[in-house]
This record gives structure tokens, C-alpha cells and sequence, in this order.
């Protein structure tokens, strides 16, 4: 994987994780403009901008999403994004380990 392009599809896309396609590689994201199928578990989602800021959203208490801010860059074959620190309970490290226009493979 070489490092992403202001024109990547990695931008410009809102993520879904697709739990029920994970595998052993891996959790996929698909865009959020995929035919998502309906969950009662809420879905983690992920969004990077070109300038090396990203947003992280996970369920809160309520299951109302939660945003997070984080950075990303790249490191050896991975696209690798951090929450920023003091961003109270920080999610993990997310690793983008293979992309597409249509899916991620990530790891936590």
C-alpha cells in the first residue's frame, strides 16, 4: 500500500465497521453509502481528511455516536490513525492494513 493522494477514496468517505464481514485479517469498513444492513449493535464509523486530521465515532452510553478527533499518517505499508491525547477515553490505535474504494481492513 503506498501512501494516499488527496483524490484517494480514503477521502471524502465516511467508513462503517461492517462487523458481520470481519475476518481474521481484520475488521472492514465499508463506505456509509453501501446498502449498510440494519443493526441493533451500532456501528463504529471513520472519516480522514487529506491535511492528516481524522474523526473517530463510537457509541456513547446511549448508543448515540461519540466523536473523537485523531490524526493519521502514514508508517511503512499502513495508513495508521491516533486519537489525539486528552480526547477523554481514548479509542485504540486504528491500523488500515489493505484499501479499496469500497473496503477497509483494519486493525485495533
Amino acid at each position: 500500500m503506498t501512501g494516499p493522494s488527496d483524490r484517494d477514496a480514503l477521502f471524502g468517505t465516511r467508513w462503517i465497521h461492517m462487523f458481520e464481514e470481519d475476518t481474521a485479517e481484520g475488521e472492514v469498513y465499508r463506505p456509509e453509502t453501501d446498502d449498510v444492513p440494519l443493526s441493533r449493535r451500532p456501528r463504529r464509523r471513520l472519516s480522514l481528511s487529506p491535511d492528516g486530521t481524522a474523526r473517530i465515532l463510537l457509541p456513547g452510553p446511549d448508543d448515540r455516536l461519540v466523536e473523537t478527533p485523531a490524526r493519521w499518517e502514514v508508517e511503512g505499508e499502513q495508513v495508521v490513525v491516533r486519537p489525539r491525547r486528552g480526547a477523554g477515553k481514548s479509542p485504540p490505535v486504528i491500523r488500515i492494513r489493505d484499501r479499496s474504494l469500497t473496503r477497509l481492513v483494519v486493525t485495533r
